[in-house]
């Protein structure tokens, strides 16, 4: 079914809705939820609490992509389980991910940890618009998914050492525009 239509299910508050969500999303949300946690009941959870989160959020919110949308709630969700039972001191993949960002973006005790969230957020969504297109990929498809650099590699069909590079080349760039916008300082 397509999303526009799942989409009016909600605001009609008909259920069939999280029943046609878990079918088309169900293993796309999963597959975000296990690149952060490491428990298969974790997930499991984590993608319950996304249709749950999905469903008091719609109405009123109206996303317009259905499958961004959701990534985005079991993704916060995830880092949420991920915060909450500290497993940063077990590692994983996400462990991996926010330490190449951390020299990038402003962290406790920078006077950019002050400002808002969104302010931070929408100067990272204009840096993205800034790239090309592959490295644009690359790199929601490595922070904003958490997918290992192997996996992308597969995925956009390019040489994992061409994947590091550019996430290397685009943290650079990325700390250098924060700067600019003065969100960064060293």
């Amino acid at each position: 079914m397509e999303d526009q239509k799942i989409i009016a299910l909600y605001l009609a508050r008909d259920e069939r809705a999280l029943a046609l969500t878990a079918e088309k999303y169900g293993g796309y949300c999963a597959a975000i939820a296990g690149n952060v946690l490491d428990s298969a009941e974790d997930v499991e959870e984590v993608v319950s609490d996304t249709w749950l989160r999905t469903w008091n959020a719609i109405p009123p919110e109206r996303p317009g992509n259905l499958k961004l949308y959701l990534a985005r709630i079991v993704r916060n969700l995830s880092y949420d389980r991920f915060r909450t039972q500290c497993r940063q001191k077990r590692g994983g993949e996400i462990t991996v991910a926010l330490e190449e960002l951390s020299h990038s973006v402003p962290g406790e005790g920078q006077p950019g940890d002050r400002l808002e969230g969104r302010e931070l957020q929408a100067a990272v969504n204009r840096f993205l618009g800034t790239l090309k297109e592959t490295d644009r990929k690359i790199f929601l498809l490595r922070y904003f998914l958490v997918e290992p650099t192997a996996v992308i590699s597969r995925e956009l069909g390019i040489r994992e050492t061409a994947v590091r590079t550019s996430l290397s080349r685009t943290r650079k760039k990325l700390k250098e525009f924060l700067q600019k916008e003065e969100l960064y300082y060293e």
